[in-house]
């Protein structure tokens, strides 16, 4: 995952013993180093002590050859693609590029395989490419700050599943995430102490650099300021403000004025000093939800747009986008921002990011309208992996779909990005709310169109969900460490039964408003400790389905299975001591526990009779009711079983 553009198993296999070899045909520091921690990934997922620990060099007796032709400047296109050849007793790996060579090893660390006597590489014939050039994870880190070693941890992830741009949201209204020299006031006042220095920003590029990952800076302006105005208050549109940090989340009035020529002396003189930190061609500015409240009460902003003959705000922010635009362009920067930019008088050299699909009247997505503008363009509306939907929903996604494009609009389609935005996540969280998931939409955005079969790839998602530990991902050790905080004990088994069958509720709901949770509200609840994609509530909703269309003893027996696994938890929960948090847990799994035992009744009888179908009746109704933010999967399927052996 993702699979590979051409792929052909066969029947050969290389073991992995102690005289396993790597082997490069020149000495590149992001092939050695990549090479280098591939053994080392090899000998920590086998336990095979291998004798030569570091890649050698012409060695054509090593079990892994690998040919490349040229070093690649990170930039969009470079070529990716790779040839991979499994034979008994060797692996030979040709790619034009180094990056093609960082792509072919995760392909082999995912073909390793085992049985009782060894660990061995699958046999396999592949020739791969990228279907789409952009290939993206973003990481708001102004909501919620994640530090280095979060960042590093998932650009290993990103990596493993072949993603090749980070973007990098670093301010917002909750904080500014950067230090600078020139206005220090940035990470003095609108940072709390939370911020990355220039020194950390340079590690974490070159750091995605030698992973084959580019790294896109996003400084959103004009709207989305309040933390910025804190520091700078000069610089807004209202005057007599009280600018502050901003501790909910949602979306706030605080605006860049566009009509003061010292704002965009600012931008100027902030964007000289922070580009150079990125070498990447690309500069985001954000540009989303802008209402332009403080715009409309500023008669100075009013007469500035009646001189420039700007009817709406939308124009007066074309403006701003214009002349931002400019300086970028000064620096050797693309600029890159928001669908809410794409407006007729913005020059095509922008690049419009969708994630409002279909809008204001458009018969096409954003993506698709600017693409046929002449713009170059990157989706995310469908990627937005905070939404805690399930990971079904965003694999069929598709970042064209069916759209007809020409050969030159289908090139300005550069790809796609997940958006892990961070209102309701801090860094004991944000893994188990970005992975597994974002694996599976990585396969989206590189493997063809026609790779879309739910079962295989949950199937497959379920062996790189667990890779995903070796990478550093936390996503399944923390879920322990909040139910511990929970109850209060070690064994926590009985209540991480309950993690399996409830998810977080959807969309923004757990948070409608931006009113419950502050930056610094507790993010170590039940609904923290839960994901997307419970797992037993998928299977037994699978195992219902089963039974339901073949009533057979052998799909009874695995639905009872899953009803006999809550009664026993519920009885091993019972035997710790409550508190207040688990408290709130004890009424639902009674009813669980409740429910289950009529089921079983249900199940035993093979007919529901009135006052069992009345009693099950009422526990679902019950259960349906939120529980601390969560909601429980398994009622959908509880309610078909019932239809069924009620008739």
């Amino acid at each position: 995952m993702p699979w590979p553009n051409e792929i052909k198993e066969n029947s050969n296999k290389v073991i992995i013993d102690e005289n396993f070899t790597v082997s490069l045909n020149k000495k590149n520091s992001r092939v050695y180093k990549a090479a280098t921690n591939f053994i080392r990934r090899v000998t920590n997922r086998t336990g095979v002590f291998i004798d030569t620990g570091f890649p050698l060099i012409k060695n054509e007796k090593a079990t892994v050859n690998v040919t490349y032709n040229t070093v690649a400047s990170l930039k969009i296109g470079l070529d990716e693609s790779y040839t991979l050849s499994v034979k008994n007793n060797r692996i030979q790996i040709n790619a034009n590029t180094d990056i093609g060579v960082l792509r072919a090893l995760e392909t082999v660390l995912q073909l390793i395989s085992y049985n009782e006597d060894s660990f061995y590489v699958k046999g396999a014939e592949i020739k791969d490419k990228p279907r789409f050039v952009w290939r993206g994870l973003m990481i708001d880190v102004s909501r919620h700050f994640q530090p280095v070693d979060v960042l590093k941890r998932n650009l290993r992830a990103m990596a493993s599943v072949k993603m090749n741009v980070f973007h990098w949201h670093l301010t917002d209204d909750q904080g500014v995430r950067f230090e600078s020299k020139v206005y220090p006031k940035l990470q003095e006042i609108a940072a709390d102490g939370l911020f990355y220095t220039q020194e950390q920003i340079k590690d974490v590029v070159a750091y995605a650099a030698d992973l084959g990952i580019r790294v896109v800076p996003e400084f959103d302006v004009p709207g989305h300021a309040s933390a910025i105005l804190a520091a700078y208050p000069s610089l807004g549109s209202k005057k007599g403000y009280d600018y502050s940090v901003e501790r909910f989340s949602g979306v706030f009035d605080p605006t860049l004025n566009p009509s003061k020529e010292v704002t965009y002396l600012f931008l100027e003189t902030l964007f000289r000093e922070i580009a150079p930190l990125f070498p990447d061609e690309y500069f985001h500015i954000g540009g989303d939800e802008n209402e332009g409240k403080h715009w409309d009460a500023n008669a100075e902003i009013q007469a500035f747009k009646k001189k420039h003959k700007l009817k709406t705000n939308h124009d007066l922010q074309t403006y701003f986008n214009i002349r931002i635009e400019k300086v970028l362009k000064s620096l050797g920067k693309k600029l890159m921002g928001w669908d809410e930019i794409l407006t007729p008088s913005l020059p095509t050299t922008a690049v419009i990011h969708s994630w409002r699909g279909k809008h204001e009247g458009l018969k096409r997505s954003t993506l698709i309208e600017a693409a046929k503008k002449g713009y170059q363009a990157v989706l995310s509306n469908g990627y937005y992996i905070d939404r805690m939907l399930s990971v079904d929903s965003h694999y069929l996604v598709d970042p064209i779909g069916d759209e007809v494009l020409t050969k030159e609009e289908r090139k300005r389609v550069l790809g796609a990005e997940t958006t892990m935005w961070s209102e309701l996540v801090t860094p004991l969280t944000i893994d188990s709310r970005i992975w597994p998931r974002t694996a599976a939409i990585a396969e989206r955005f590189w493997s063809k169109k026609e790779v879309k079969d739910l079962k295989n790839m949950r199937t497959r998602l379920a062996v790189v969900n667990s890779h995903l530990e070796e990478l550093g991902i936390t996503h399944k050790k923390n879920k322990d460490v909040i139910l511990r905080n929970i109850a209060k004990v070690e064994d926590v088994e009985s209540i991480k039964i309950l993690t399996d069958i409830f998810e977080p509720i959807k969309v923004y709901s757990r948070n409608k408003g931006g009113t419950e949770y502050k930056t610094f509200s507790p993010f170590t609840l039940f609904a923290d400790a839960c994901s997307a994609d419970a797992v037993d509530a998928y299977n037994f909703n699978q195992a219902v389905a089963l039974l339901t269309s073949k009533p057979t003893d052998k799909n009874k027996e695995a639905v009872k299975r899953y009803f006999n696994k809550w009664v026993n938890g519920y009885q091993n929960f019972l035997e710790k001591p409550l508190n207040a948090n688990t408290k709130v847990l004890k009424e639902h799994y009674s009813k669980i526990k409740d429910l289950s035992v009529l089921c079983l009744e249900l199940l035993k009888n093979n007919k529901a009779n009135a006052k069992t179908k009345g009693k099950i009746k009422e526990c679902i109704a019950f259960l349906k009711t939120p529980m601390v933010d969560t909601e429980l999967m398994i009622l959908p399927s509880i309610e078909s079983m019932l239809k069924t052996y009620a008739k």
